[in-house]
């Protein structure tokens, strides 16, 4: 029967086409919160979605064409499951929507999907640049328009190295930009994932609108899993024009019951030059539960408290946007997850 409801979905989504893969698989996470946030004066109270992964379905699957080689794909949409709205209020397949070979010489990826640099950098972050929590919303691209270095691209062509390289790891990707300068950039990562150590060097540049300048990112990250703890510390610097940004973040993980408890910090040091309208240290606190119901489904609560800095006006993810420069954003959330 399961095998039967994942067939019909597949041929849904492929309008009836004939659907050759070895296997196929139907995916997803629901994930709904509520949560209370508040930026300088103005305070909302909510159902919403993604409160500690984001809420999404996909199709995936791969075919065996012999002598190790294999084709893929890989079809991604996020789910709003406060308002069931799909997509996330962009294209339907935003999330990812890939084919692939892979084999020996590694894989091979073909279309929309996150940007290497992007992988590199929510490695380090506890929250994964998802919820309250995320690290991502203290990124910015100085002003360049171009924020692929810390997100997805469209018509990308990456190649990630093989696994069996004695625990280092790599890729690279190229995005082209077809006549929108915003999307063209290239990112490179190199990292070594063994045992307990975790550790992580990425480099991205990213066009302008105009595509005249680059925006540049260069970030490296490393983690040690003691069993009891496990910190974390990331330092990431982009530049663009005469701006420049440096985000650091340090966290700790620890199991805790059936659970695990997180804590992080982040600041992002800001400059530019004289009328660059963002220009400061704000600073991200983040205090997280996590507890296992099951392998597949989890109950959470967040805490999180941005403080601004200078003329910056970020703001918590889901939280009301900042109305004046140096502005507190706090929020506390609790929620439920489940993954199929």
């Amino acid at each position: 029967m399961k095998k039967a409801l994942i067939a019909l979905a597949v041929l849904g989504l492929t309008g009836g086409a004939a659907v050759a893969q070895s296997s196929v698989t139907l995916f997803g996470v629901l994930d709904a919160d509520v949560k209370y946030v508040k930026t300088g004066g103005l305070a909302m109270k909510k159902l919403d979605s993604s409160g500690l992964n984001t809420s999404r379905f996909g199709v995936r699957g791969t075919e065996d064409l012999g002598g190790g080689l294999k084709a893929g794909f890989w079809l991604e949409s996020q789910v709003d499951v406060d308002t069931g709205v799909a997509g996330g209020g962009s294209a339907f397949w935003g999330r990812r929507a890939t084919v692939s070979l892979s084999g020996d010489f590694g894989e091979v990826r073909l279309g929309r999907n996150k940007t290497v640099s992007r992988l590199h950098i929510e490695d380090f972050d506890p929250s994964a640049f998802t919820g309250l929590g995320s690290v991502s919303v203290l990124y910015s691209n100085l002003g360049s328009g171009n924020g692929t270095s810390f997100g997805r691209a469209d018509n990308l062509a990456s190649y990630s190295l093989p696994n069996n390289i004695g625990g280092f790891y790599g890729g690279v990707d190229v995005s082209a930009g077809e006549g929108v300068g915003t999307n063209k950039g290239q990112s490179v990562r190199l990292g070594f994932k063994q045992g307990p150590l975790h550790v992580s060097g990425a480099y991205a540049s990213t066009s302008n609108a105009a595509d005249s300048d680059k925006f540049k990112l260069a970030s490296i990250g490393g983690a040690y899993d003691f069993g009891v703890v496990r910190p974390s510390l990331s330092y990431t610097e982009s530049k663009y024009l005469a701006r420049k940004q440096k985000v650091l973040t340090a966290s700790l993980t620890a199991p805790l019951g059936q659970g695990q408890l997180w804590g992080s910090y982040s600041q992002a040091k800001t400059s530019g030059e004289v009328g660059f309208a963002t220009v400061g240290t704000p600073k991200l606190f983040a205090l997280g539960y996590i507890y296992n119901l099951s392998k597949r489904t989890a109950l959470y609560t967040t805490f999180a408290q941005l403080k601004n800095d200078g003329t910056t006006r970020f703001a918590l993810g889901g939280a009301p946007a900042a109305t004046a420069n140096g502005q507190k954003s706090t929020g506390y959330d609790v929620g439920v997850r489940h993954s199929f």
